[in-house]
């Protein structure tokens, strides 16, 4: 069993990412910014004011957490790029700092051709901001010193919408995850399963994930 802080715990990923971590038997804490807003939330799940881009709130969670998973959204670029900064900076000057899971986005990801999605000509304007905001965010984390053990989870970069949990996936790093028919698709629900699992079976220390069926 882990103590695991949700930071975004209300939005579409981190609220899923808390009920299959709360069902599995861990500790919970959704830490958000309008705890009042989060009924919707299973029970088990602890909810508390929490905000990834603040250090004093970075800090004060760390002590009761075994891991971090950052699933904050809908602000601007520089949100995930400073929440990234924030929790880094923060637990890096901790004895004993939880890890930390991110959940990015997909655009990231590599095409066939070696770039990313979020260079292609045709990428869609009214996602730039995120998108670069989370490519700002992974580079943070890959450049960080010593100190912090993190892991940047990427879902596909087009098909990835809420659904069933099926509990089935496959993973990959840097190129998403195809199936036969070149698709890559994954639930929401199955993006919690994929980083459940890596929380309790750690793979991809210090590195990126991608999830897709």
């Amino acid at each position: 069993m882990s103590e695991i802080v949700v930071f975004g715990a209300g939005g579409t990923a981190g609220s899923r990412i808390a009920a299959e971590a709360v069902e599995r038997g861990h500790r919970v804490t959704a830490a958000v910014r309008r705890p009042e807003a989060t009924s919707y939330l299973p029970p088990g799940v602890r909810t508390v004011t929490g905000d990834a881009t603040s250090a004093r709130s970075v800090r004060e969670l760390a002590g009761e957490a075994d891991v971090f998973v950052v699933a904050i959204g809908g602000g601007e670029r520089d949100l995930w790029r400073d929440a990234a900064r924030t929790v880094v900076d923060t637990l890096r000057e901790l004895p004993d700092p939880p890890r930390v899971i991110h959940v990015g986005g997909g655009a990231t990801l590599l095409t066939p051709k070696g770039t990313r999605y979020l260079d292609e000509p045709d990428f869609p304007e009214e996602y730039r901001d995120s998108a670069e905001g989370q490519a700002d965010a992974l580079e943070i984390y890959r450049s960080s010193a010593d100190g912090v053990t993190w892991t940047y989870v990427s879902p596909p970069p087009l098909e990835f919408h809420p659904g069933e949990r099926t509990g089935h996936y496959r993973t990959g790093t840097d190129h998403p995850v195809t199936d036969a028919q070149g698709r890559s698709v994954l639930t929401y629900e199955d993006l919690a399963v994929a980083i459940v699992d890596e929380i309790e079976n750690p793979r991809f220390g210090n590195a990126r994930f991608t999830a897709a069926y």
